[in-house]
C-alpha cells in the first residue's frame, strides 16, 4: 500500500518514534515515576529496568485487536468535520501502537498470559527502539501480547464533540483544560492510560470537563491512550501552548455513564435510570476496592465516571436477515468506492486485513466500521453505538452508508457537469483554434481580427470622411488590432468602429425640385389642401433657386387624421429622399435624442445617426412626430435637446454621446408633426416653419373617400375586383352621422368596417361549395405549444380518456409550407350596393342623431355658440340661463374649462354694468341680482368645453334671460368678449361654420377680425346659404340678435351703434 499513509497517518510505535518526529519532547515525561499497576487487572507486575542514558521516554504500544482494521480520525481543532484515513497495508500486517507492554518502563499493566513468574528488574531492556525497527522476526519476539482490562468501573469521562467514537477506530482529539492535561500525564506515568469517551449532545459546546452527566449521550466508548503529541503554536505570537495536548484514542467496547463522582470520590450526579452500585458489582481480584487505582484522579480537577460495560445482545451469525444487510453494506461499500477515492483505501484495508476469515463472522463489527467511515448525522452515529442488538445496529448503519451513497452520487453529478463544460469550452477553443490555423495555412482565411480589420478599412475607404472623424477611425482601429477578442474593450471598440463606418460620410442621393413632378405627387397622395400645397411647392421653388433646403424646419399642427405624417412622405417622394420617422410622444430620455456613453453597457447613438445609418443617405427628410407630446424625466428634457439637432446653427457639428464625433445634420430635411402648438417650447418653436392644416369638409371627404379610401379598403377585403359599391349618399351619411370629425381617419376605419362585412356576406351566402378551401401540401409538421394533460390517460382505447388524447395528438402536430395562397375569385354573379337605408346593417345605429337641440324658438335665456371640440370638428352648441332667489351667485354647469368659466364671469359683469341701458333696472342707481342666483349650463355635460369663443353666445343668453326676449334658433355666434365690450377673434372658424351648415343655421355672428380668414380659408360651398354679421362690440350683437324685437328700440338711445353715433355727432 501506500507509504505515504503509513508516514502521514499511523502514530508512532513509540515515544521515542515520537520524539524523533519531533511530535513530542523529552520534557514531558522526563520526571515519570515508578508505575503503580491497578491489581484487579494483573495478577502481577512485570516491569524492566530503564536503560541507562536513557531519554527519559517510554514507549507506548497500542493493541491491535484481532480482525479489525486500523483507523485513524483526525479530528482538528478547528470545527471541521473528522476524516477517516486508513493506515498503509504494511501497518495492517504489523502490530499498531499498542498499550504498554511488560518490557516497557512506563507501559500500560503487563499482560495476564505471561507466564514468567519469577522478579523482575525495573530497567527496560537495552535498545527498545533497536530491537523495534529491526527484522520482524525480532520485533515479534520483543512485543508481547498485550491484554485489556475487561473491568474498569472508574474512569476519566472526556467529552468529545462533533461525532462519537466507535470500537477499533482510532481519533485523534485536542485537550486544552490544564487539569484535564495534568491528569492524562499523571495516567500515563502511572500506566493507566484508559478514559470513557462520551459525545456531547450540544454540537456547539466544546468542553474537556464533564459537569453535568446530562449533557453527554450516556453510552460512549471505553478508550485506551495510546499517543499523545503537544499541540503546534496557533497563537499570533507564535509562542507554544504547553497546555495542550493531542491524545490519540483507541476504543476498545462499549460502556454506559452511571454516575459522576466529585474530588471526594462520592457521587455528585446519579442517573436513576441506569443507577449502579458499585459495592455490588463484581469484586476485584483479591478483594482490592477499586478506587484505589484511580483515587489520584480526584486529586485533580476533572470529571470521574462510574461506568459498567454494555454486553451485545445474542445473535444468529447465520440469520437470513443479518446475512442480507451484511451483504447490502458489501455492496453499497462496493458503490462508494467507485465514487469516492477516499474510501476506496479503508475499505480496501477493511476488506484485506479481513481475508483470514469472512466477513459474514464479524458483522457487528462491519457495521461499526460502515459509521465510523461515514459523515452522517451525528445523531444518527449516536445510534447506531447505542444499538446493542447487532440486526439493528446493521439497519442503521445501512441506513446512514445508503445516505453517504446518495451524497457520493450527488457530488459525482455534480463535478461530473462542471467537468463537462468546461471540457466543453476548452474542446471547442481547441478545435477553434486548430481550424484557423488550418484555414490560415491553406489561405482559405485570413485570421478572424484581420478579417475585420480589412473590413473596417474597405468601408472606410468608400466614405468621405472628415479629418477629425478619420483620425478617430485610425485611433480606434490601430487599438483594436492591438487587443485580443476575447477582451471586452475589443467588443465595444469593434461596435463603435461598425457605427462610425456605417454612417454615409459624404453619401448622399440626388434631389429633384421640380415643381411640376412635387404638384404630380401631392396631388396624387392628398385632395385639397390648397394653402398646405402651396406653401409645400413655395419651399421646393426656393430650394430650386438655392441649390438646397438647408436651415428649414418644418412644422405641421392640425387634428388628427388629416394628414401631417403622410405630407412628409409626399415631400420625400417628390424630393427624391430617402424617408425616416420617429416619434418623441412620451419620450423622457434625453439619451434617445443626443446617444448614451459607451461605457454603459448596451449602449447605442442617438436616433438621427440610427436614421443616417438606416436610410444609407445623409440627405434624408427625417419626420419627427407628436413634437408637442415630448416629455420632461429625470433623465433630462428632451425638448431642450432637441434644440440642438434642429438649430440650423449648431446641427452642422451635432455631437453625439456615443460617437463623440461631429455630424453634419445640416443636410438633413426635418418635418415636425403636432395638435397644437401651446405645449411646444417656446425656443424649439421659435426654430420651425409652422404650416396649420386644418380639417376637411364634406365635400372634400365625399372626395377623399371615394379616389382613396375606398378603393384601398376594397383591396385590403379582397373585393377589388368584385361588384361592391359604397353610394355617394351612404358616405354622405356616414360623414354626417358617423365621422363628423376633421380627419378622415375615423371614416377610413368605418370604410373598411363596411367591406369587411361586405366580405363575409358574400362568403356565408356562396358557401364552400362556391368558395372551396385550397388544400395545400405540407412539407413538414411542427409540434405545437400545447400543454400536457394534468391527468395521464391509463383508460382503454375506447374510453372517452383516449379520444381526448388522440384528439391532443392531432391538434399538437401543425403542418408547415413554403407555397404562397392564392386569391380567391368573386363570381361576377355577386353585386353589392351599400345605400344610406342599409348603411345600419354594416356599422350600427348613427352616432350624432341631430345636429342642434333647439329648432323651434327657445325660452327666454336660451342662446346658440359654436365650439370647437376636442376630436378637430366643430358643434352648435346651446347655452341656457336661468334665475332663481339667491345672493347673486353665479352656477356653471356642463363640464366647462377655465377659460370659458372666466368668459361667463365676464358676460355677467358686463351685463350688471350695464343693466339700465339694457332695461333691466329702471334706475342706474338700483341694485342688480342682489338676491337672485344665476346657474349657466351648456348641455351634453359628458362632453368637456374650453376656450373663449363663447363669449357672446353667454352675454346673449344673460341680456335675453333678464330682458325675457326669445332669440332665434337660426342664430348662432361666436367670439371673445371683453370686459368694456369688444368683441376679439377666435379660431376654429372652418370646422365651426362647416357645424353651422350641417345644422342648417342661417345666420352666424363672427368677430370682423376674422373675416379675412372666413373669406380666404372657408370654401363657398360651406359658406353658401349663411348670412355672416363681422361685429366689433356687444352692441353691435345685441342689436343684431334682437333684430325686431321692441327692447332694440330703447337701445337705439342708451346702446346706439358706432354708424348712430357717427350720424348724431353730424347732426
Amino acid at each position: 500500500m501506500l507509504a505515504s499513509a503509513r508516514s502521514l497517518c499511523r502514530p508512532p510505535r513509540t515515544l521515542d518514534a515520537a520524539l524523533r518526529r519531533g511530535l513530542l519532547t523529552s520534557r514531558c515525561f522526563s520526571s515519570a515515576p515508578k508505575i503503580s499497576y491497578p491489581r484487579w487487572i494483573n495478577n502481577r507486575a512485570d516491569p524492566q529496568p530503564r536503560r541507562p542514558g536513557s531519554r527519559g521516554v517510554v514507549a507506548v504500544k497500542a493493541k491491535r485487536l484481532p480482525d479489525a482494521p486500523v483507523v485513524q480520525e483526525i479530528d482538528h481543532v478547528a470545527d471541521a468535520e473528522p476524516r477517516v484515513v486508513l493506515l498503509a497495508e504494511d501497518d495492517a500486517a504489523s502490530p499498531p501502537a499498542a498499550p504498554p507492554s511488560s518490557s516497557d518502563a512506563a507501559s500500560a499493566p503487563p499482560s495476564s498470559n505471561n507466564d514468567d513468574d519469577g522478579p523482575s528488574d525495573d530497567r527496560p531492556p537495552d535498545n527498545v527502539e533497536a530491537a523495534e525497527e529491526s527484522s520482524p522476526d525480532s520485533q515479534t519476539s520483543a512485543i508481547s501480547k498485550p491484554a485489556i482490562p475487561d473491568y474498569y468501573p472508574q474512569v476519566l469521562a472526556l467529552p468529545i464533540a462533533r461525532r462519537p467514537l466507535f470500537p477499533g477506530f482510532y481519533k485523534a482529539v485536542v485537550v486544552r483544560n490544564p487539569n484535564v492535561v495534568a491528569a492524562i500525564e499523571d495516567m500515563l506515568r502511572r500506566g493507566q492510560a484508559y478514559i470513557g469517551a462520551f459525545l456531547l449532545k450540544d454540537a456547539d459546546s466544546d468542553s474537556d470537563v464533564l459537569t453535568d452527566i446530562d449533557s453527554v449521550h450516556r453510552v460512549g466508548v471505553f478508550a485506551q491512550i495510546t499517543s499523545v503529541f503537544p499541540v503546534q503554536p496557533d497563537n499570533k505570537e507564535g509562542e507554544k501552548d504547553s497546555k495542550a495536548l493531542t491524545v490519540v484514542l483507541f476504543p476498545h467496547r462499549r460502556i454506559r455513564i452511571t454516575s459522576l463522582l466529585g474530588a471526594e470520590g462520592q457521587a455528585k450526579v446519579e442517573d436513576a435510570a441506569t443507577e449502579v452500585d458499585i459495592s455490588r458489582e463484581s469484586p476485584p481480584p483479591h478483594g482490592i476496592p477499586p478506587h484505589l487505582q484511580t483515587s489520584f484522579l480526584l486529586d485533580h480537577n476533572v470529571s470521574v465516571a462510574n461506568v459498567e460495560n454494555l454486553v451485545q445482545n445474542p445473535y444468529d451469525k447465520k440469520a437470513q436477515y443479518v446475512h442480507a444487510v451484511t451483504s447490502e453494506l458489501i455492496s453499497v461499500f462496493k458503490e462508494i468506492a467507485q465514487i469516492n477515492p477516499l474510501f476506496r483505501d479503508q475499505i480496501a484495508n477493511f476488506t484485506s486485513f479481513q481475508q483470514s476469515t469472512t466477513i459474514f463472522e464479524e458483522p457487528d463489527k462491519l457495521a461499526d466500521f460502515a459509521a465510523a467511515v461515514s459523515a452522517g448525522e451525528v445523531g444518527d452515529l449516536q445510534d447506531v453505538l447505542e444499538s446493542m442488538d447487532v440486526e439493528d445496529r446493521l439497519r442503521k448503519s445501512l441506513l446512514v452508508l445508503k445516505k453517504e451513497l446518495i451524497n457520493a452520487q450527488l457530488q459525482q453529478k455534480i463535478a461530473r457537469d462542471v467537468e463537462s463544460k468546461i471540457q466543453k469550452r476548452q474542446r471547442e477553443y481547441y478545435l477553434m483554434e486548430q481550424l484557423k490555423g488550418i484555414k490560415k495555412e491553406l489561405g482559405i482565411e485570413t485570421d478572424g481580427k484581420d478579417k475585420l480589420l480589412e473590413k473596417f478599412r474597405e468601408r472606410a475607404a468608400q466614405l468621405k470622411m472628415p479629418e477629425a472623424v478619420r483620425k478617430v477611425f485610425d485611433e480606434e482601429l490601430s487599438k483594436l488590432s492591438q487587443l485580443e477578442p476575447a477582451a471586452a474593450e475589443a467588443n465595444v471598440t469593434r461596435n463603435y468602429l461598425d457605427w462610425l463606418t456605417q454612417i454615409p460620410w459624404g453619401v448622399h442621393s440626388p434631389e429633384n425640385y421640380s415643381i411640376t413632378h412635387a404638384q404630380k405627387v401631392l396631388d396624387e397622395d392628398h385632395y385639397g389642401l390648397r394653402d398646405v400645397k402651396d406653401r409645400i411647392l413655395e419651399f421646393l421653388a426656393v430650394g430650386k433657386l438655392r441649390g438646397t433646403v438647408e436651415g428649414k424646419i418644418i412644422c405641421f399642427v392640425g387634428p388628427p387624421g388629416v394628414g401631417k405624417t403622410s405630407i412628409g412622405k409626399s415631400i420625400a417622394r417628390a424630393l427624391n429622399r430617402q424617408f425616416f420617422r420617429f416619434s418623441v410622444g412620451g419620450l423622457t430620455d434625453v439619451a434617445e435624442i443626443k446617444g448614451h456613453r459607451r461605457t454603459y453597457v448596451g449602449a447605442l447613438p442617438s436616433k438621427i445617426i440610427q436614421a443616417l445609418k438606416r436610410v444609407g443617405t445623409e440627405n434624408p427628410l427625417v419626420l419627427i412626430d407628436e413634437v408637442d407630446k415630448i416629455g420632461r424625466g429625470h433623465n433630462g428634457d428632451p425638448s431642450s435637446a432637441l434644440l440642438e439637432m434642429l438649430d440650423p446653427e449648431q446641427n452642422t457639428a451635432f455631437l453625439d454621446h456615443y460617437m463623440d464625433v461631429p455630424v453634419d445634420l445640416s443636410r438633413v430635411l426635418f418635418v415636425c408633426t403636432a395638435n397644437v402648438l401651446d405645449t411646444i417650447p417656446a425656443p424649439l418653436l421659435d426654430r420651425m416653419e409652422v404650416m396649420e392644416v386644418s380639417g376637411y369638409v364634406t365635400e372634400e371627404k365625399l372626395q377623399i373617400a371615394d379616389k382613396y379610401l375606398e378603393p384601398q379598403a376594397k383591396e385590403s377585403s379582397g373585393l377589388a375586383k368584385a361588384d361592391v359599391k359604397l353610394e355617394e349618399d351612404a358616405v354622405d351619411t356616414l360623414i354626417k352621422y358617423y365621422c363628423r370629425e376633421s380627419g378622415v381617419r375615423n371614416l377610413k376605419k368605418h370604410i373598411e368596417k363596411i367591406y369587411r362585412k361586405a366580405a363575409l356576406k358574400i362568403v356565408q351566402d356562396l358557401g364552400e361549395d362556391v368558395l372551396p378551401e385550397q388544400k395545400i401540401e405540407t412539407t413538414a409538421t411542427v409540434e405545437a405549444d400545447i400543454p400536457a394533460p394534468q391527468n395521464p390517460t391509463t383508460a382503454t382505447a375506447d374510453g372517452p380518456e383516449a379520444t381526448d388524447k388522440t384528439t391532443t395528438e392531432a391538434v399538437g402536430s401543425v403542418g408547415v409550407t413554403t407555397e404562397e395562397r392564392k386569391p380567391l375569385e368573386v363570381p361576377e354573379s355577386v353585386h353589392i350596393r351599400i345605400t344610406s337605408g342599409n348603411l345600419k346593417d354594416y356599422v350600427g345605429p348613427p352616432i350624432y342623431h341631430k345636429d342642434r337641440l333647439y329648432v323651434k324658438p327657445p325660452p327666454p335665456g336660451v342662446s346658440s355658440g359654436l365650439g370647437y371640440l376636442g376630436n378637430g370638428s366643430g358643434a352648435v352648441m346651446p347655452i341656457e340661463a336661468t334665475t332663481m332667489p339667491g345672493k347673486g351667485g353665479l352656477q356653471l354647469t356642463g363640464k366647462l374649462g377655465e377659460v370659458i368659466r372666466e368668459s361667463a364671469q365676464i358676460a355677467l359683469s358686463w351685463v350688471k354694468g350695464h343693466a339700465y341701458e339694457l332695461g333691466i333696472t329702471k334706475d342706474p342707481s338700483e341694485q342688480f341680482l342682489a338676491d337672485r342666483d344665476i346657474h349657466l349650463h351648456m348641455p351634453e355635460g359628458a362632453i368637456g368645453k374650453d376656450g373663449p369663443s363663447a363669449g357672446t353666445a353667454i352675454t346673449s343668453a344673460l341680456v335675453s334671460l333678464f330682458t325675457k326676449t326669445r332669440i332665434h334658433p337660426d342664430i348662432a355666434m361666436t367670439g371673445e368678449i371683453s370686459l368694456v365690450g369688444q368683441v376679439l377673434p377666435v379660431g376654429g372658424l372652418k370646422e365651426k361654420i362647416l357645424a353651422a351648415h350641417r345644422a342648417g343655421i342661417k345666420k352666424i355672428l363672427a368677430p370682423a377680425a376674422n373675416q379675412a380668414d372666413i373669406e380666404e380659408n372657408v370654401p363657398e360651398s360651406v359658406k353658401h346659404g349663411i348670412e355672416f354679421v363681422y361685429v366689433d362690440n356687444v352692441h353691435q350683437v345685441l342689436h343684431e340678435v334682437f333684430k325686431g324685437e321692441p327692447i332694440t328700440e330703447r337701445w337705439k338711445e342708451t346702446l346706439p351703434l358706432e354708424e348712430d353715433e357717427h350720424d348724431a355727432e353730424a347732426k
